[in-house]
């Protein structure tokens, strides 16, 4: 059943739940000399409902949007985060399968003053090019979310992707849809304007196999952006706990050494923390 682009308190809100709240929201908003689109109106697969200006800030804020970044929002709506995202002085771009949300979109951009550094697309969002964005920004539904989420993780190291609502796992009452990306990090808004929950995370390096390092073998084993496996040295073999990653970031624990360090394609660098000391450590990806 559809429901809107967006969420109430927290990722588990069911979906009647979600669709009571929608039809309190269903009023037009109009503008001098223009019709604007009426919340909940039908879309490709959801339908629209913006996300409230106080979240969509965090978002941004969260994905720390800077004017090095460029910004592509799935499901653009109005264009209320693309516009946002330029006035930090991102490059922005929406991506929405309607036309005339398209329009009012370049239309909202260019009043705001933005239009040199906003686009809007009138296209499938499966169809559209992602790699180069550095943060991407959804208020879809989580079985949209989990389509995306193999293309999201194969995106490039440290791309922030920034959830309204809803996890990248599917329904939560849908025994297959598959979990395990959880986000890096979540914030709910109080009080709450109607959507509360903005949910981050950031594409993590790929680091499975085995690394050959000065004392001995990692081999590592990773489920998203969660790594273990184990160490082997010339005294036996140590297991790998607490291991995470952050887009290049990484650290895991063996034995009593703690390893942090980043991951640059086939090698990794960065300082073990021993008992009697920090020492530097590489890695170099054998197999």
């Amino acid at each position: 059943m559809p429901e809107p682009r967006g969420h109430t308190a927290s990722r588990h809100c069911s979906p009647v739940g979600a669709i009571v709240l929608l039809a309190a929201l269903l009023v037009p908003l109009a503008t001098a000399g223009q019709t604007r689109p009426t919340v909940g109106q039908a879309g490709k697969d959801v339908p629209w409902v913006p996300t409230p200006d106080v979240l969509v800030d965090t978002m941004l804020e969260m994905a720390d949007v800077s004017p090095d970044d460029l910004v592509v929002d799935l499901g653009s709506g109005d264009g209320r985060t693309v516009i946002a995202a330029a006035r930090l002085g991102a490059r922005a771009i929406g991506i929405e399968y309607d036309p005339a949300l398209v329009a009012l979109s370049t239309q909202r951009a260019d009043e705001a003053g933005v239009s040199d550094l906003t686009e809007f697309i009138t296209t499938d969002l499966f169809e559209y090019d992602l790699s180069q964005a550095t943060v991407i920004t959804l208020f879809l539904l989580p079985d949209l979310n989990l389509r995306l989420r193999s293309t999201l993780f194969t995106l490039e190291p440290g791309t922030r992707i920034v959830s309204n609502t809803w996890a990248l796992d599917g329904w939560d009452d849908d025994p297959d849809a598959g979990n395990g990306w959880a986000p890096d990090e979540t914030v709910v808004l109080d009080p709450c304007p109607t959507w509360c929950t903005s949910l981050l995370w950031v594409v993590p390096a790929k680091v499975e196999g085995t690394w050959r390092l000065s004392e001995g073998e990692l081999s590592l084993d990773q489920t998203f952006q969660m790594v273990a496996g184990t160490l082997r040295t010339e005294t036996g073999t140590i297991p790998i706990e607490d291991g995470r990653l952050r887009g290049t970031e990484i650290r895991f624990r063996a034995g009593d050494t703690r390893y942090t360090g980043r991951v640059d394609g086939t090698t990794m660098r960065g300082v073990a923390q021993t008992p009697s000391g920090a020492v530097d450590w590489n890695a170099t990806l054998s197999r």
